[in-house]
């Protein structure tokens, strides 16, 4: 940095789910991997009572070493958690007590990076409330200079809602909603109620919700609703007046697709409601979006939709994972830096051609270089094979956007269910759709660019009989919108593809199986080649092909 300084902070989310890391260097966002990435547990919780949580020690030693960075060479640690904030227990203990606990908690926390990054000062950790967190990461994320923000959770801290506008210089907080109303905790609830995990689940309830109708709508409305001040009520919903409950496995009926319809609508309507008193107040053009309930891109979409803004920009590890790199933007810029938008989500580990060259001969596969990836992939998957995608740098949050996908025909409806069917999902949910950008209009209508499938669009009744695998119930798509000038081997493979089928677009879900997290490492796309029915592992630029696969299932 010229003339200036350059402040190296590593931002850490811990204690809870989704323990992450994320390092930010003069400004620039350089690492960000969740530990479940590394430890191989989804969410990062460990087989033991719900309270053990991992913490991200490989997560944020592998963000120091990707940087040639010494803990003793941080200028800050940004720890996404105020434990000055944090609401007193339902225990009966004083006030004394709970004020002592809070100052325990905020030095064992130091001690704790102490002994996970050997040769950290202690005085260098700086707590970042929850929701802040959160809105830096979506505010110094995004490509605006000054936005709108608005902070969806579960809970943080007392509170599960923030709305405020940014500057580019500080955030200001117009509104919070304390506990224990919370959008993200209601539909936490329904999300136990039909039988999926609570925490982690509620992706599912969302699908779920378009094969029902909102027929509990008006009765919702009275339980949950927007107050004047800019914040929210939900009272609590005893959901089996309306739907019996599930357990694990089983089937889902009418009446928890309607009531599942019914809380996704309400959750859009509240969200509308919150948004337009925002806007009121601020006057911005431009919305950005982080928490959990963030990644209901359905909702998103409505919001983009009908909502009084005209961008809307999500960032893309909404969930508390996010909150490591937001806390690291957050105290990067108190200390002086010019934070800059995110570059991609290409944040995590890779490998190099001769390391992964390495993995496939100890694991003794045969192999080929063809002489384009792209081009090789294209013919597979041309011939109705499902290809494993494992290129460049993982991906920063939940979703598979390019680097550790499987890929699929979308001209073959059978193959939602062959897709759902190797990765041991629920039948009703959709796969997604990846596109050239300059194609994108002409084939799905919705805000454009949608690099990270955060929107819902509607598929053209022309091109919805071409890509059925990749149409959902309601005719929508979750698409994810490729520039080629930033991912120039995945735009190879859609042009290659389309000169194959004449199709511009290709199925693109997560390259893992059922309670796993995505592959990350050759080692997990070996593993992962190894145990499901895919047909070829492209594996930077080598491509292994099945055994067993002759292609031309009723291929173009």
């Amino acid at each position: 940095m010229d003339g200036g300084f350059c402040m190296r902070v590593l931002g850490i989310n811990a204690v809870f789910h989704d323990p992450a890391a994320a390092l930010v260097v003069d400004g620039e966002t350089v690492a960000a991997a969740e530990e479940e990435r590394f430890s191989r547990r989804k969410h990062g919780k460990r087989p033991v009572p719900f309270s053990a949580w991992e913490l991200p020690e490989m997560a944020a030693a592998w963000c120091l070493e990707e940087a040639g960075i010494l803990p003793e060479e941080l200028d800050a640690v940004a720890y996404a958690y105020d434990p000055g904030l944090a609401p007193a227990p339902e225990a009966d203990i004083t006030a004394g007590e709970w004020e002592g606990l809070r100052t325990l908690y905020a030095r064992r926390a130091p001690l704790f990076l102490r002994s996970a990054l050997p040769g950290l000062d202690p005085g260098r950790v700086r707590f970042v409330a929850h929701h802040v967190a959160h809105a830096a990461s979506a505010t110094l994320a995004s490509p605006y200079g000054s936005c709108a923000v608005m902070v969806l959770d579960g809970r943080g801290e007392r509170s599960s809602y923030l709305a405020g506008r940014d500057d580019g210089r500080k955030l200001e907080v117009l509104a919070v909603q304390q506990l224990p109303h919370s959008l993200g905790l209601m539909y936490e609830s329904l999300t136990e109620h039909l039988g999926f995990l609570r925490s982690s689940d509620e992706y599912k309830v969302m699908a779920l919700a378009s094969y029902g109708r909102p027929a509990f709508l008006e009765e919702l409305r009275r339980a949950i609703r927007a107050t004047p001040e800019g914040g929210f009520e939900t009272a609590p919903v005893d959901w089996s007046r309306y739907a019996r409950p599930l357990g694990g496995g089983e089937g889902w009926k009418e009446e928890h697709a309607d009531l599942a319809a019914s809380v996704q609508r309400r959750l859009e309507e509240v969200i509308l409601d919150l948004a337009y008193w925002l806007h009121e107040r601020t006057g911005e053009r431009h919305l950005a979006l982080a928490g959990g309930v963030a990644l209901n891109c359905v909702a998103n979409s409505r919001l983009w939709r009908q909502g009084p803004f005209d961008e809307v920009w999500v960032q893309p590890a909404s969930g508390d994972a996010g909150t490591a790199l937001g806390a690291a933007m957050h105290v990067a810029r108190q200390l002086g830096d010019e934070v800059r938008p995110m570059p991609g989500v290409d944040l995590g580990r890779g490998w190099t051609e001769e390391e992964l060259e390495g993995w496939l001969r100890r694991a003794r596969l045969p192999y080929e270089r063809p002489p384009d990836i792209a081009e090789a992939a294209a013919a597979v998957l041309a011939e109705d094979g499902v290809v494993a995608w494992f290129q460049g740098r993982s991906e920063w949050g939940p979703r598979a956007l390019g680097h550790r996908s499987l890929l699929a025909h979308p001209g073959r409806e059978a193959n939602l269910e062959r897709l759902n069917d190797i990765k041991g999902r629920e039948q009703f949910r959709p796969v997604a759709p990846m596109v050239l950008l300059e194609r994108a209009r002409e084939i799905f209508d919705g805000p454009l660019p949608s690099p990270y499938m955060l929107f819902t669009h509607r598929v053209r009744k022309d091109w919805a009989q071409l890509i059925p695998a990749v149409v959902h119930v309601d005719g929508t798509a979750r698409i994810q919108t490729v520039d080629a000038r930033q991912e120039p081997l995945v735009a190879r493979m859609l042009g290659a593809f389309e000169r194959r089928t004449g199709l511009p677009v290709v199925v693109n879900t997560s390259l893992n199986t059922a309670g796993r997290p995505m592959v990350d490492s050759p080692r997990d796309a070996l593993e992962c080649f190894g145990s499901a029915p895919v047909d070829a592992l492209a594996l930077g630029p080598f491509l292994v092909r099945r055994a067993s696969f002759a292609g031309g299932r009723g291929a173009s």
